[in-house]
């Protein structure tokens, strides 16, 4: 059995013999260095070549060192209710519907915050250091919802970087009025202005209501877009239009964009052109984009043909920042998942084929690290550069191949310079939310 990284006291020492990729430090290559990293104080205080180890290095014998990573794009109130209310067929409708019916039977405050506190667990326990969630915000839900989770957040201070987006549906979207009280509704927070929209006639109107309302409260803005195999739907590029006629310079991320992988080449390059000459930045969810597109009804059963995902090799080619991110955790959209953001990295390596040229495959790194962490404005930044704080993660997997090939990862997790005690919270815990164990 191979040896864990042995535990070591304080906020200061010396990891030695570490590999580093050299995205982790923010550079656009695909080569791993071995180095020797100084941890003094909770800070990066040098990375060096290894050398022979001093008296009380820790000694990673090659293992990778990646920085803590960035979740972007998540659900935590809809997080850990799949057992109480399944999705009836798998599909993106049923989805909506199952949710629909859980939140107005169980979302209190306290079912809120259980459950957003065992996801954040999770995610902290993986090595996630920075976490954006989106929070459905219907007037009917949003006090006991953005409440609860200004009460986790403050929780989670020192612990866990967390942001809110207030997540609104297509109709809402088109109503002007609506969407500036949404907005004001976010800033009262910090938060973000968010939205869902796939293929709607109101769709140019739409994203003028939302990049109208960001500019008027100084708001960035997260939106779920073209989450549909139907090419004819184009919310992303009404986006993109929107924010070039306006001079919109404010921060814009769009999520899913599933519709550009059923587009003819022409049709989806020209829309790839214009999100990248406004700006925007684009969020890829691979797990669940892969479990909900293309899925058919079972009482008509069909392997999928379609994998679902954006073009993210294409989008990144252009010039866009592309992310990756988990999205929803065993809830109606997205049955499974752990708020691991290597379980993430590894699916998207498999769903889009990121590992060749094998010389550029580290480079996807940022797309869970700096990236993100950019694009939210985290003070987490996602490297690990000298003088920066040593957040970090220490693997027993030596390369990109051993770090694919194997799960569950073995993993050190440090924050601040010191190797955390955090363990994985027990399903158990939410045996009740079933009534039965599933």
């Amino acid at each position: 059995m191979p040896q864990a990284i042995r535990p070591w006291a304080g906020t200061s020492v010396v990891l030695h013999d570490c590999s580093l990729p050299r995205a982790a430090r923010g550079h656009v290559s695909g080569e791993v260095d071995r180095v020797d990293i100084t941890i003094a104080n909770g800070i990066v205080a040098a990375i060096t070549s290894t050398q022979s180890p001093g008296p009380g290095a820790v000694d990673c014998d090659g293992g990778l060192v990646l920085p803590a990573l960035v979740d972007v794009h998540t659900h935590l109130d809809k997080a850990q209710i799949a057992t109480r209310t399944a999705n009836p067929d798998g599909s993106f409708a049923g989805a909506l519907g199952a949710v629909a019916a859980d939140r107005a039977a169980h979302w209190t405050a306290a079912d809120l915050r259980r459950r957003m506190d065992f996801a954040l667990r999770s995610a902290y326990a993986h090595g996630t250091a920075a976490i954006r969630t989106h929070l459905d915000s219907d007037p009917a839900q949003r006090d006991i919802s953005w409440t609860t989770f200004e009460a986790v957040r403050q929780d989670w201070l020192g612990r866990l970087q967390v942001q809110a987006v207030a997540l609104i549906g297509p109709d809402q979207m088109c109503d002007a009025a609506f969407v500036r009280d949404t907005a004001r509704w976010a800033a009262r927070f910090g938060g973000v202005l968010g939205g869902a929209m796939g293929r709607h006639d109101g769709a140019k109107a739409a994203m003028a209501n939302m990049v109208e309302a960001a500019a008027e409260f100084d708001l960035a803005l997260d939106l779920h877009l073209d989450e549909t195999l139907d090419p004819a739907a184009g919310t992303l590029r009404a986006l993109a239009e929107v924010v070039l006629e306006r001079g919109h310079q404010g921060v814009v991320q769009a999520g899913h964009c599933c519709s550009l992988a059923a587009q003819d080449s022409a049709e989806a390059h020209g829309t790839i052109d214009v999100v990248v000459a406004a700006g925007i930045s684009i969020v890829t969810l691979p797990m669940c984009n892969l479990y909900l597109q293309d899925r058919q009804a079972a009482q008509q059963p069909r392997t999928p043909r379609l994998r679902g995902v954006t073009l993210v090799k294409e989008l990144k080619a252009a010039g866009a920042r592309v992310s990756a991110a988990s999205d929803n955790t065993r809830d109606p959209f997205f049955a499974y998942g752990d708020m691991d953001m290597l379980e993430v990295f590894r699916e998207l390596t498999r769903i889009c084929q990121i590992d060749h040229p094998a010389q550029d495959a580290w480079d996807w790194l940022r797309s869970i690290s700096a990236q993100p962490a950019a694009v939210a404005g985290f003070a987490h930044t996602g490297l690990v550069e000298v003088g920066l704080p040593a957040d970090v993660i220490v693997l027993r997997a030596r390369s990109w191949g051993e770090l694919q090939a194997r799960s569950p990862y073995e993993r050190t997790v440090v924050r601040g310079g010191a190797a955390i005690e955090a363990s994985l919270p027990d399903y158990r815990e939410l045996d009740d939310l079933a009534g039965v164990l599933r």
